[in-house]
């Protein structure tokens, strides 16, 4: 997963605009944007980190570290600013030691363990910068040098600030303020004379010299071709040079191959995508179990190779590395050459413990194809060590003799301890592991185990302080710093000097001294906090000087004044409120103290009618049958759009609030209610609707209906019939003798309100209404209010059997409890239960589609001798 690190120059030079019409800075970001997308069309951009440094200090200067996300980045990115000095030394170090943070909690360093290339977390630093002078706060520099001060732990078991898996490139922008006409230069983008430019050739990366937006779009290019998963070595040559080929002509002195600086690419591993290896490359020292501490490493390891040619040991079941070099001079002598079946071992100097140069721990060799050159990573001293394992796997078959064990311990004298684990797991592999003991120590003494340990959780606290803080960016205003005049100033130049003179003389008392400048040498005047409000009643300095008069009169009004303000705020703050902040009210509540508790807990809490007066409780609302929002307590007063109140008759008690559908409790019958023709909130029927009311009875909306007191009853099971011929006269009145509260009026059902603690309606309460003017409905009229209100009742145990049916298990009685109870003709009904079959086939509900069929054929026969009566 590699890190790409963008460094962008934030001083003031880079506000200088080019022949384009734009700055250097908008130049900087348009290139870290067509970076980003350019980068994305790479499948293997997907693990990519980013991350944004700009010139400022730490923390404010880190925009984008390790926890901040892409869409963070982005708007950092769009939000820098041109303004403050080119610390681009400073810069650096901060960007180094972001990435080096949690490396000693990783591990991946392996101090004194050896160098394993196959531990790496990639890293690009990609600086954008002007190329002008190094300016600080003591001065312009001529070089670029970075602090040797930092807060890192750890940071002085390595010589360098980067490490070998961390590279810098340098985009330095030189395109000019006027176009001009020369032609630019064809080929690669040269590198550019900047101090940065020897940085980036020490971490293994180069500087860019841009010159128009062509050669940026080019050097962006080929900063994608640099992503690759590698470390950098530097690569010596020891020894005499090999013999000259046949049509080889030897130059002297010095050749460029001689010592090279470059990459080794570390392929990840196809199928997990890490890469994977097996032996390290050796330190440059040899291992003490008594040293207190470890030696510095260099960032880079020196390795050195011999031109002396040989032959490369490969035996099949020990495990070796292969890493492949970037094109270098190296590389290209070595194809030159045309010999893949020889080799040129490598070595690390003082890595053994009786010898300088140390024993050969791999080789470089050429590819059978001879385009490209591998190093060889072998386990240390290989000449030595594979005859003695090839013997043990052929010869001995892995029952080794006495004297193969004698030779195999005298070699484990001189291989670094530090290699005893990397062995361990390849005897393993071979199938040997009882070859070594486990009691061998790694060579590290117990002050240093200790030591690195103790980094390992400095390291991980200074992480999150670091992150904490980047997160927070808390912006940190300086003072005013007060500048010290270089000399003293000469006493002719005084305004007082004939004073001073007098003085001197003992004419006059004596002047008091001057101060001395340099006490104050650091001394800061703060800066005006805007975020703070004035207050002129408690500092004067708050007060403008041109409003002085303006305070005063202010002032003496409000001492006169016997109105009770709050403490610390006059008159003209109190009533001076901007207009969009009039309405803030919940602010306002906020800042009151806190209200005393209620006495009585049970009493509704009284809504503040500030702010919008439409504004209501969703907790006491609820939806009336006719889609009516009615709030608040439901027992006060008469429903709106009632039947008595649309004949303008006065009157009755409270209310109650109506109940849930009674087909939600099984114990008690439903009535289906029968209520005029007239009623506002059911239309009559016309003529066409009357032929569609039996279809829409199965296939209407979802819909809740409220309760209905009204005088017909059905109970479960039973046909639903209405005498529709036999009509009452005029004047008669029919009492129902079951119930008492429901009374018949010309034929027609009237509701009586109910008082608020009867459920059955068993008792009345009220005035009892008057009478309304007769009216002679006729039975098609009768009818078509039946079908609407069947249509209702279809709708909500269509929705009621649907939600059983839907949960898990095979307790069917309520679907067919809710059957029982379907209002409408013959048809209807067989409609119905053939969509109910249809719902339930969709959930694949075998058993009841049985018992279901077995419903609808009973029926069927029951129609049959009943002479289609409709009843179940």
């Amino acid at each position: 997963m590699p890190v790409l690190l963008f460094l962008i120059d934030t001083s003031a030079s880079m506000n200088q605009r080019t022949h384009l019409g734009t700055t250097y800075l908008d130049i900087a970001k348009g290139a870290v944007e067509t970076f980003m997308k350019l980068r994305g069309r790479d499948p293997a951009s997907r693990g990519d980190r980013y991350m944004l440094i700009n010139f400022e200090d730490v923390p404010l200067g880190i925009k984008a570290g390790w926890k901040e996300s892409h869409a963070t980045f982005m708007t950092e990115l769009r939000n820098l600013q041109a303004a403050g000095l080119t610390t681009i030394g400073q810069s650096l170090r901060t960007a180094f030691d972001l990435l080096n943070l949690n490396r000693l909690v990783s591990g991946i360093d392996n101090y004194g363990q050896g160098r394993n290339p196959f531990f790496l977390e990639p890293s690009i630093i990609v600086a954008i910068t002007d190329g002008n002078k190094l300016t600080s706060s003591g001065g312009v520099q001529d070089e670029l040098h970075l602090p040797l001060t930092t807060p890192l732990p750890g940071s002085e078991l390595t010589k360098e600030p980067f490490r070998w898996d961390q590279r810098l490139f340098s985009l330095v922008l030189r395109i000019p303020g006027h176009a001009t006409v020369e032609p630019e230069p064809l080929g690669g983008v040269p590198p550019d004379d900047s101090a940065i430019t020897p940085m980036c050739e020490v971490t293994g990366g180069r500087s860019y010299s841009v010159f128009s937006q062509r050669m940026l779009n080019q050097c962006l290019e080929s900063l994608l071709q640099k992503i690759q998963s590698g470390v950098v070595i530097n690569f010596e040559k020891t020894g005499p040079d090999p013999p000259p080929g046949e049509d080889e002509i030897l130059k002297p002195g010095p050749q460029s191959w001689h010592c090279c600086h470059k990459l080794i690419y570390v392929r990840p591993n196809p199928k997990t995508g890490v890469p994977i290896g097996h032996w390290p490359i050796p330190e440059g020292f040899w291992p003490d179990t008594n040293s207190p501490t470890l030696p510095p490493r260099s960032a880079h390891p020196h390795v050195r190779f011999s031109c002396l040619d040989s032959e490369p040991m490969v035996i099949d079941k020990v495990p070796f590395d292969k890493y492949e070099l970037e094109p270098s001079p190296l590389t290209q002598y070595i194809l030159e050459r045309k010999s893949p079946h020889t080799c040129w071992q490598v070595f690390v100097s003082n890595s053994a413990k009786y010898s300088d140069l140390g024993q050969p721990f791999g080789y470089l060799k050429a590819s059978t194809a001879l385009n490209c050159v591998n190093l060889f990573v072998m386990p240390y001293n290989y000449p030595v060590v594979l005859p003695l394992l090839d013997d043990l796997i052929r010869v001995h078959k892995f029952k080794p003799t006495i004297k193969w064990r004698q030779s195999f311990e005298n070699y484990l004298k001189t291989m670094p301890p530090y290699y005893i684990g990397s062995l361990r797991k390849a005897l393993r592999i071979m199938g040997a592991p009882n070859l070594l003991a486990d009691n061998m120590e790694y060579g590290l003494s117990y002050s240093v185990v200790s030591y690195l340990k103790k980094l390992s959780q400095q390291t991980k606290i200074e992480y999150e302080r670091l992150i904490a803080s980047v997160a927070k960016k808390v912006v940190t205003e300086g003072g005013i710093k007060v500048r010290d005049r270089g000399g003293d100033i000469s006493l002719a130049q005084r305004r007082d000097f004939t004073q001073l003179l007098a003085s001197i003389t003992g004419e006059t008392a004596a002047l008091p001294l001057e101060l001395n400048s340099k006490e104050f040498s650091g001394f800061q005047l703060a800066p005006l906090n805007k975020s703070l409000k004035p207050q002129g009643f408690r500092n004067a300095y708050d007060i403008p000087r041109m409003h002085l008069l303006d305070q005063l009169s202010r002032m003496r009004r409000n001492l006169l004044s016997t109105t009770c303000l709050l403490r610390g705020q006059d008159t003209d703050q109190l009533h001076s409120v901007p207009i969009a902040q009039m309405g803030n009210y919940q602010d306002f509540l906020k800042a009151l103290p806190q209200p005393l508790r209620d006495a009585d807990p049970e009493q509704p809490k009284r809504l503040h009618t500030f702010g919008n007066p439409f504004k209501l409780d969703k907790k006491g609302m609820m939806i009336d049958e006719a889609d009516e929002f009615v709030t608040g307590p439901q027992n006060k007063g008469k429903r709106p759009g009632s039947d008595t109140n649309m004949h303008g008759i006065g009157g009755g008690g409270p209310k109650r609030r109506r109940c849930m559908s009674p087909l939600l409790r099984p114990g008690r019958a439903y009535s289906p209610p029968v209520s005029p023709a007239a009623s506002p909130f059911r239309p009559p029927l016309t003529e066409s609707d009357q032929s569609e009311s039996d279809s829409e009875a199965v296939f209407g909306n979802l819909y809740n209906p409220e309760t209905c007191e009204t005088g017909i009853t059905v109970q479960p099971g039973e046909i639903l019939s209405v005498p529709l011929l036999d009509v009452p006269g005029p004047g008669n009145r029919v009492e129902d003798d079951a119930d008492g509260d429901i009374e018949e009026e010309n034929g027609l059902p009237r509701e009586v309100e109910l008082s608020e603690g009867s459920e059955d309606g068993g008792e009345t309460g009220g005035v009892v209404e008057e009478q309304r003017p007769a009216r002679y409905p006729s039975p098609g009229e009768l009818k078509k209010v039946m079908n609407s209100e069947s249509l209702e009742v279809n709708t909500e145990l269509r929705a009621l059997i649907t939600k059983e049916i839907r949960k898990p298990g095979r307790h069917y009685e309520k679907i067919f409890y809710f059957l029982k109870q379907i209002q409408g003709s013959f048809d209807t009904r067989l409609i119905f239960l053939q969509n109910i079959i249809k719902e339930a086939a969709r959930f694949k509900k075998r058993v009841l589609i049985e018992q279901l069929e077995n419903f609808l054929e009973e029926i069927h026969n029951r129609a049959n001798n009943m002479n289609h009566l409709d009843g179940f």
